[in-house]
């Protein structure tokens, strides 16, 4: 809202340092120190709040070292994560912008369905929480309202061949570079190892016949769902040590933030040799938000932590990271950037299959890791969560770095 207001009295009245609203990087700037002062500042209210409410964690006896000193510790503290990546983002970025809906809608409708779980589990005295089908249904349904939108929005294009005669007409961001000559809809995404880096989901249905590579939605939607389920479900497993799911996903995060800006900028797109998404670079923006307020919460979430974000706060976070990877064309390098929500997904379903699979062969269940998710392997061979944090967030960082070199491996 304010981005529109200076623009205004800019125009009106030629206002000394108002032009600095039109620019990208200043705005993510002052967006990320907002956020990191109202999840600071604010955020120590909100988990006084939740602490005189009684929001307390349930532990489950585990027979983990230090489990008993987290009983009673506030949780639904992901609800300081929402509100410092949202109140930035409606004061700093432009409203107009489709990526800033669809990641507004994702995050509220994230956050309803977490918020809903950790309501039942706490006030409700269930421990099961929201039954898992409704959990699957709202991401299910997330998964549909992003898909369709992208697939089937106008505003959602590509620009894939840039000519250096043309870049001085074209606006590197904004509204008024979606009037592109060269700007088209396109089910391309990135995709390492690829031929330019480039997939197009049409080319899977394309051989029906004419006219199939119009129904590629079909195909696209599903695979949306897939990425929205699979990513907030790896959030919210890695949410079982202090400051491990939100360090974890500050890294990621921020290397999304990175990918957002070089996509939505016309200049280093052609330099990068990447496609060009108009006004994706307005998501930046958003990122700057979300790392403000992730990173603003690790202040409180840290080893002992003072609050835990719930699921109100897990789900929110991989929801998400799942959009704005999608939506930046970049969701096949999940499984290398999320590699740790991936390892501890995995984690669960070998230990599950195997423990299942050895019960019905031999009579007995067999484990292939002392606990699982798999920072509680860690936890029962002796190491200290602190150490298991700084460990997880070092292979993150390494995760990080491969998945931005291989925009360079074709």
């Amino acid at each position: 809202m304010l981005t529109y207001l200076f623009e205004y009295l800019e125009k009106q009245y030629q206002l000394p340092g108002a032009t600095l609203f039109q620019f990208l990087t200043f705005r993510a700037a002052i967006t990320v120190l907002l956020s990191l002062l109202i999840s600071t500042i604010f955020g120590k209210r909100i988990i006084n709040f939740l602490r005189r409410k009684q929001v307390g964690e349930t532990v489950r006896n585990l027979g983990l070292e230090g489990q008993d000193q987290k009983a009673g510790t506030p949780t639904m503290g992901g609800v300081i994560i929402i509100l410092a990546t949202l109140i930035p983002v409606l004061l700093f970025a432009r409203l107009d912008n489709i990526y800033i809906i669809l990641l507004i809608v994702s995050t509220l409708w994230m956050g309803l369905i977490g918020f809903t779980d950790d309501y039942i589990k706490i006030f409700k005295k269930d421990k099961q929480g929201l039954k898992g089908r409704f959990k699957v249904l709202g991401q299910v349904g997330l998964g549909i309202i992003v898909g369709a939108t992208l697939f089937f929005h106008p505003e959602v294009t590509i620009i894939e061949e840039l000519k250096q005669a043309n870049a001085e007409e074209v606006v590197v961001s904004g509204p008024a570079i979606a009037e592109f000559d060269k700007a088209h809809k396109s089910t391309k995404t990135t995709i390492p190892f690829f031929k330019n880096n480039e997939f197009d989901y049409a080319d899977l249905v394309g051989w029906i016949g004419e006219g199939a590579r119009d129904h590629a939605w079909l195909l696209f939607i599903p695979i949306v769902i897939l990425i929205v389920t699979a990513v907030s479900n790896g959030a919210n497993l890695t949410d079982g040590i202090d400051g491990l799911a939100a360090g974890s996903s500050a890294i990621i995060a921020i290397t999304l933030g990175l990918f957002a800006w070089v996509s939505g900028n016309l200049i280093f797109a052609d330099y990068l040799n990447i496609m060009f998404i108009p006004q994706a670079g307005e998501i930046t923006i958003f990122i700057a938000a979300f790392v403000g307020g992730l990173v603003g919460f690790l202040w409180y979430n840290t080893y002992p932590a003072q609050v835990f974000m719930g699921d109100t706060g897990s789900l929110t976070i991989g929801g998400i990271i799942a959009v704005i990877a999608i939506a930046i064309r970049k969701e096949w390098l999940i499984p290398l950037l999320c590699g740790i929500f991936l390892a501890e997904n995995l984690s669960v379903v070998l230990q599950v299959s195997y423990f299942k699979y050895t019960k019905k062969k031999y009579g007995e269940g067999r484990r292939i890791f002392k606990m699982s998710p798999l920072h509680h392997h860690y936890q029962k061979l002796g190491y200290h969560e602190s150490k298991i944090v700084n460990r997880f967030w070092i292979v993150g960082i390494m995760l990080a770095i491969l998945t931005v070199v291989t925009l360079k491996i074709r």
